[in-house]
């Protein structure tokens, strides 16, 4: 078989783009992998739009049907976003005999565990190289390039959207709500980005890599996940005083027959090469024990970017049907093994911390404050204490200032008690803001 026939469910903007680069580079594609790729049905519910990549009418599919009955079609590309109906889809086309693409981080990450043990039954190939970080080859690089690596930690940018309003905070001194206003205005954040800025999008990232690094199926609801949408910029200023920059990072490590997967604000030291990744712009920096560190770097989302992935995809999975050997090799199309990941729990964590307080200004409040650190035995790295009185509405009779403290390695355990114990004492006036710090000792 020589040619291989694909249908696309769903034709937003990664869909178009995915239908653009098969049809204006048929011949590239043929010329780079032996297999003359065809477009042959596109699904979605409303045709009466208008397109920015028009198809001819004899490719449009006005029902799924046209694509899961047709036994010429080879190959089905999921691009609708989702949980419930693309599990349906991606599990009716299994049963079919249909291979499948998919950009689906959500789906996959949630569902994995039933979508792939499906495809393993059913000797089936699932790429899922878009779902993770766009246009950059992440998903090839732990499956192939570094099969010869345990992977001991993965740090990750994985969203673009809370990259571009952490960087705008920075470089520009604003605060959140008016350079998401901007992001959104200028087409980076949704006009409902709570995945985005809750961190849910970057999490079920990190999840499959995880899954994919580790070698078995993440309980999504086990991953600790904390957004951006409550960072001041004035911890954006007082985290560059002590030599930091703050980044939504997506972490994933293993350790002791564990795996920690987490996602929150975190400050890393500003020469760190992931500070240095601004804008829109993802990056991935993977450690393996025979490789060390290596970083991964491009355009996580967009129209081209993912739509490459997509087609990475496709390219592959058909070779190996062109090939006659598409059901025979590497039909799980995971790494993983059939077995649950232990996650730890967030109390168990372990790292440094930023924690800002906001005290009356007076003296012995950080004695205070360091006694009860020492009772956790937590371990203060430094102190920035401002003169700046802070303006409080409801305490507008009392000067205030804010006072940080920077730790050295600590639980999360340790600093969420000391924290509570604080409170009880009446020394802040407002509520603690704790920030995570990855910088190693």
């Amino acid at each position: 078989m020589k040619e291989i026939n694909i249908g696309i469910v769903g034709y937003g903007v990664v869909g178009n783009g995915v239908a653009k680069i098969i049809e204006e580079k048929t011949e590239l594609l043929h010329k780079k992998s032996g297999v003359k790729i065809n477009l042959k049905k596109v699904f979605t519910r409303n045709w009466n739009k208008k397109f920015p990549y028009p198809l001819s009418e004899e490719k449009k599919a006005c029902s799924l049907e046209e694509i899961l009955e047709d036994e010429d079609v080879h190959i089905v590309v999921e691009l609708t976003g989702g949980i419930d109906f693309p599990l349906r889809l991606i599990t009716d086309s299994i049963r079919k005999g249909k291979h499948i693409v998919t950009a689906n981080k959500a789906l996959l990450a949630e569902k994995g565990k039933e979508i792939f043990s499906l495809a393993e039954e059913k000797k089936i190939r699932i790429g899922f190289e878009a779902a993770v970080a766009g246009g950059i080859p992440i998903i090839r690089a732990l499956r192939e390039g570094l099969v010869a690596n345990r992977i001991t930690k993965i740090y990750g940018i994985l969203n673009g959207t809370t990259n571009y309003i952490l960087t705008k905070m920075f470089q520009e001194h604003r605060d959140f709500s008016s350079v998401l206003k901007e992001a959104q205005e200028l087409g980076y954040a949704e006009a409902d980005p709570t995945l985005d800025i809750n961190g849910t999008d970057a999490a079920h990232k990190i999840a499959i890599l995880a899954s994919l690094s580790y070698g078995g199926f993440i309980d999504f609801d086990g991953v600790y996940i904390e957004g951006i949408e409550n960072i001041d910029s004035l911890d954006i200023d007082l985290g560059r005083e002590l030599g930091y920059t703050l980044k939504l990072l997506a972490i994933a490590k293993s350790h002791n027959g564990e795996a920690e997967v987490r996602v929150h604000p975190t400050f890393l030291p500003s020469e760190h090469p992931l500070a240095k990744v601004d804008g829109v712009f993802n990056a991935v920096m993977v450690e393996g024990d025979s490789v060390g560190e290596t970083m991964f770097y491009g355009k996580g989302a967009g129209s081209l970017p993912t739509a490459s992935a997509v087609v990475s995809d496709i390219v592959d999975i058909a070779k190996s049907i062109a090939l006659g050997v598409g059901r025979e090799i590497e039909i799980t199309s995971m790494n993983w093994e059939h077995k649950q990941l232990t996650l730890t729990k967030a109390k168990d964590f372990y790292t440094r911390y930023y924690v800002r307080f906001t005290v009356p200004d007076i003296t012995g409040i950080l004695a205070k404050i360091a006694a009860v650190f020492a009772k956790y035995n937590i371990s203060i790295a430094a102190v920035i204490q401002k003169e700046k009185v802070l303006s409080i509405a409801r305490r507008t009779d009392e000067k205030v200032v804010p006072l940080v403290i920077l730790t050295h390695t600590a639980s999360e355990n340790s600093i969420q008690s000391a924290i509570r114990e604080i409170g009880k004492q009446s020394i802040t006036v407002e509520k603690t803001v704790i920030i995570r710090v990855e910088d190693e000792e």
